[in-house]
């Protein structure tokens, strides 16, 4: 994704006046936090992290962003020969993406003089948001899956931007595979689909289309069954492909009460071992009643990449500390804690986590014997820092951290977060 000019109106208003008044060098620290997780959720995943420090390193004001900038006067002349030599100079320390986040958590600190940190609001907040609130979904589904493959489908129902991103947090998540080949390209995620009802329908009979498609594919492939009748769908994808045919799929209906009556039929045309996948409309709810059931994998689009119910994570970004003074915000209900903060997860000995602990970053406390200190540095004077997690080490992470929390912390009925958040006096 292209970072230019990725910024808001107001945060390029603040600079410039920051810039006029001189307080635009003033050293700063911004954090990035929720203050609460979205309505019934019992913890959060942070990601977006990698995508995050890619655009930040990239981000920058071309001749072309300047020239709109000076046509429609949204900054003067002065603002404008700042941002021609825009690059980020500071140090970003955050979570690891991967990481569970919960209310007040500080995910992300960016320290850098006012300006150089003020213009990048936009750019964070979208990013992690999105891919947060992904993530958050993807790895409820994935526990109510309970090990089932799972497929990520989405990319029909979202932007085509926000698709390539939805796959790579959900991949994070636990889901095995995508069907978006640009998710693939870009950030080495395994592919996996069939065809659709149109391809049947192109054909005289549904024969015809699955014989055309295991030509091409070889028996391994997943023959669509849904599109006249499943049963007669199921008797002919045998009776096509051989009792060794890969999967069938079934996309409507009950999918409980056919996915029964699919595995009774194919166990009894000998074909036991072709798998049942199942799409449709679902969530980690649909998910977890399928539970049961003899499916072998999921199929899931809107519901992932909407969140399920909770499009955004909710996170703001927020000053926090001025030349070394904290600084903080006082609306009702809109409240941020002054200063540069850390925080530690405290943990029994079996691993189960009790707490986190929010404490300001010159006062960390003494460290037990199973507590873990959360954030690391990423960024060091605009530089990316070596050994920043990759993609397949923060889906690691994320399976490793989701086995901390306590069994009350996955169920999917609402409740309090999983981990009480505890804050240190100055924190």
């Amino acid at each position: 994704m292209s970072t230019s000019l990725f910024t808001d109106h107001y945060e390029l208003t603040m600079l410039a006046a920051a810039l006029r008044d001189g307080t635009a060098d003033r050293p700063c620290v911004f954090e990035v936090f929720a203050r609460r997780l979205p309505e019934g959720r019992r913890y959060g995943v942070v990601a977006g992290t990698g995508r995050l420090l890619d655009a930040i390193a990239d981000f920058t004001f071309s001749e072309r962003d300047l020239e709109l900038l000076e046509r429609t006067n949204v900054v003067d002349r002065a603002t404008l020969s700042w941002l021609a030599d825009y690059s980020f100079t500071g140090d970003v320390d955050g979570y690891p993406e991967g990481e569970l986040y919960f209310p007040g958590s500080p995910i992300l600190s960016v320290r850098a003089p006012f300006g150089v940190g003020v213009v990048l609001e936009t750019l964070a907040l979208s990013i992690l948001n999105h891919d947060s609130a992904i993530a958050s979904a993807a790895a409820r589904m994935v526990g109510a899956a309970n090990g089932r493959r799972m497929i990520e489908m989405g990319s029909r129902r979202t932007h085509e931007e926000a698709a390539v991103a939805a796959a790579r947090a959900a991949y994070l998540a636990g889901f095995t595979a995508t069907s978006n080949l640009e998710a693939a390209r870009r950030h080495g995620i395994p592919t996996a689909g069939t065809c659709a009802h149109a391809f049947t329908l192109l054909h005289d009979s549904e024969e015809e289309a699955f014989r055309s498609q295991v030509e091409a594919l070889g028996v391994g492939t997943t023959l669509l069954v849904d599109t006249y009748d499943i049963t007669n769908g199921i008797k002919t994808a045998v009776q096509v492909a051989g009792p060794s045919l890969g999967a069938v799929r079934i996309d409507s209906g009950d999918l409980g009460v056919l996915a029964r009556q699919a595995r009774d039929q194919l166990d009894s045309l000998g074909a036991r071992n072709t798998r049942i996948v199942v799409s449709g409309d679902l969530d980690e709810y649909s998910i977890a009643m399928l539970r049961a059931e003899p499916v072998d994998a999921y199929g899931v689009g809107t519901s992932l990449v909407t969140g399920s119910g909770a499009p955004t994570a909710g996170m703001v970004y927020k000053l926090v500390e001025v030349e070394g003074r904290p600084v903080e915000k006082r609306s009702s209900h809109k409240e941020s804690r002054g200063g540069r903060k850390n925080a530690l997860r405290r943990h029994k000995e079996t691993g189960t986590a009790l707490e986190e602990v929010v404490f300001p970053h010159s006062a960390e406390p003494s460290l037990g014997a199973h507590d873990r200190l959360l954030a690391v540095p990423l960024m060091r004077a605009g530089q990316r820092v070596d050994g920043v997690d990759t993609l397949g080490e923060s889906r690691e992470r994320l399976r490793a951290a989701l086995v901390t929390v306590p069994w009350e912390g996955l169920k999917l009925s609402r409740g309090e977060p999983a981990i009480p958040t505890t804050f240190l006096q100055g924190a």
